[in-house]
């Protein structure tokens, strides 16, 4: 027993664990590579292993022997290593990519309609423009967003997403956005951007992230033009029509873009609703939307020399629609479903809308390493007008029906001014900073009316007017530096608010606002590893985000729903202060999983 127990302890300690660390030419762990090792003398004896994950395989080898490696993997060529065990080692091995001459090779690919470039997802809507009539349709087609029946764009929470076009926030209500984006014709969007965490070199009442549209702009060499139009059938149809015009000369691009559509949707909202004790309140509405929209935008480009360039942008859109809403409501009680009230509720809406927007941008070249300064100034003008006429018949109990009308008049008129700068520096260094401010005026005049006996009577309830003005100022910095493959970006913002809000009708409710708040930003990215060709990459992102209370939300005077619905602000509501984390993995710029936290305090009821 004691000479068997001895010779099995010498077998046991022939043998050493010996890691093999298999890399690509960028550092960047090899799994799944398959390490082969043998003894020189005698290539049959031999031992094989597949890496792990991070690139690692451990084998038994002896002591003492001289051992050649074969490192193999698809697509990278067969490396060998001669190297000597002296005991407990570890061997790191390079394998090369493989570059293979080939001939005339036609490759066929679904282009991919989204895709990861850092901190941002670009969707390309080309596959969604062909089943869509306007910009709007777009967006509530794209993959991981929600459109609501109000037109807000969700993305990973609670607090709806901000809207910019072409970079440049559209500070508008959320009617009127939508409005704006029915108006733009599908293929006027080259791409969308969306931004979950934005940095901060973004506004921070980006709380539930960002919707980027960019439009296109006149590219291409020559005078070149295309010329559109189709239609669509559902319950009711659409049509559109439209004519684009690009002209590059030298240093000169300009470009035009004309659209005209006409549609005809409509929605259906069934709501059932704890009226009081024992009631219930049902509520069916049907609302048709026809309307017809004009757009024209266009600009120009022009290289003032080697390190200036100016560009012009603007855009005019025009549109009218005439809404039909029949809401029939029901109040019963729960125990026996007697109904107590019964109504039918009939709104006709016209309303015409417009929307101009101004901007002026340059750029100017600081170095050959991509450094520069971009300075920008945008105005908006939103100016719309609507009237309604409305009346509601009584069925249970009967009695004389109820009548009236009204008009509404909003002027909107935003102006910004922007100024960044960047500079590449060495050691692969980017530091950003920058300011922005803007101004917001904002004007509504509502004058509503009842029928009493035959009569119009002020409807004091309904009837309005208020002011409303916004000033932000902001800066920020950040940097961001490349470490061993690893991209870390941090940043902070200062943001300094000022609103001013005034009720002229019936009543003053004036408030007043000042505050400063800072946001920091964190970002981290890095290649986690190659697989069969395709490279995984992972990002990590902080920012402390703000949504401030809208006038609506801040006005105490009550705004008129239906007839068992009303809304009032509430003067003293706080800002709500959101912490945004967010873990996501792309494969070869393709996002394929996400993973966010919202930490919200003082959350807004909107």
């Amino acid at each position: 027993m004691l000479v068997l127990t001895a010779c099995s302890l010498h077998v046991l300690a022939q043998h050493s664990s010996v890691t093999v660390i298999v890399v690509d030419e960028k550092k960047l762990p090899i799994p799944f590579a398959t390490v082969r090792a043998s003894l020189p003398s005698d290539s049959t004896k031999s031992t094989q292993k597949i890496t792990d994950s991070s690139g690692v395989a451990v084998l038994q080898l002896t002591p003492g022997s001289s051992y050649l490696f074969k490192i193999s993997s698809v697509g990278y060529t067969q490396t060998e290593k001669n190297v000597m065990v002296t005991g407990n080692n570890i061997f790191t091995v390079t394998a090369r990519a493989e570059a293979k001459a080939v001939g005339s090779v036609t490759v066929t690919a679904t282009k991919p309609i989204m895709r990861q470039e850092d901190d941002k997802t670009i969707v390309d809507p080309e596959n969604l423009a062909a089943s869509s009539t306007n910009a709007f349709e777009i967006l509530e087609k794209i993959p991981g967003l929600y459109v609501d029946q109000d037109g807000n764009v969700y993305l990973s929470s609670i607090t709806p997403a901000k809207i910019y076009i072409n970079g440049r926030e559209q500070r508008m209500s959320t009617t009127d956005i939508a409005t704006m984006l029915k108006s733009l014709p599908p293929g006027s969007i080259l791409h969308v951007e969306i931004l979950r965490t934005p940095s901060a070199k973004y506004d921070a009442s980006g709380g539930g992230g960002i919707v980027n549209v960019v439009l296109k702009k006149g590219v291409r060499i020559g005078l070149t033009g295309s010329l559109n139009t189709g239609f669509n059938q559902g319950v009711y149809g659409n049509q559109f029509a439209g004519i684009s015009l690009n002209n590059s000369a030298g240093k000169l691009n300009s470009y035009i873009n004309v659209q005209t559509s006409r549609r005809n949707s409509y929605d259906q909202i069934k709501t059932d609703r704890l009226f009081a004790a024992d009631s219930i309140l049902k509520q069916d509405a049907y609302t048709r939307y026809p309307g017809n929209t004009f757009y024209v935008g266009g600009g120009f480009g022009y290289e003032l020399s080697k390190k200036w360039e100016v560009t012009y942008d603007g855009r005019i859109s025009l549109s009218n629609s005439k809404n039909n809403t029949v809401n029939g409501s029901e109040i019963s009680k729960i125990s026996s479903k007697e109904v107590v009230t019964s109504n039918i509720a009939n709104v006709q809406t016209e309303a015409n809308s417009s929307s101009l927007s101004q901007s002026i941008s340059t750029k100017f070249k600081i170095d050959s390493a991509g450094s520069e300064w971009t300075n920008d100034l945008s105005y908006t003008a939103n100016p719309n007008t609507s009237s309604q006429n409305f009346n509601t018949g009584f069925i249970i109990p009967s009695r004389s029906p109820s009548a009236g009308n009204g008009d509404v008049n909003t002027k909107f008129n935003f102006l910004s001014l922007a100024s960044n700068v960047l500079f590449k520096l060495p050691k692969k260094i980017v530091v950003e900073t920058g300011f922005k401010s803007t101004l917001i005026g904002f004007k509504n005049n509502a004058e509503y009316f009842r029928k009493v006996n035959g009569s119009s009577v002020v409807d004091n309830f309904r009837t309005a007017g208020f002011r409303y003005s916004e000033n932000i100022n902001s800066g920020y910095f950040q940097a961001s530096k490349n470490i061993k493959g690893i991209i870390i970006k941090a940043g902070v913002r200062a943001e300094n608010t000022n609103m001013e809000g005034k009720q002229l009708v019936p009543k003053d409710t004036s408030f007043n606002i000042h505050r400063t708040d800072l946001f920091p930003y964190v970002y981290v990215s890095r290649n986690l590893m190659t697989i069969m060709g395709y490279e995984l990459k992972g990002y990590l992102v902080y920012r402390r985000t703000i949504s401030r209370p809208s006038y609506d939300l801040l006005n105490p005077f009550p705004r008129y729903i239906d007839p068992y619905l009303f809304e009032t602000g509430n003067p003293a509501l706080r800002p709500q202060f959101t912490q945004n984390y967010e873990a996501n993995i792309s494969v070869n710029e393709r996002p394929i999983f996400a993973l966010g936290v919202n930490n919200t305090k003082d959350i807004l009821r909107m």
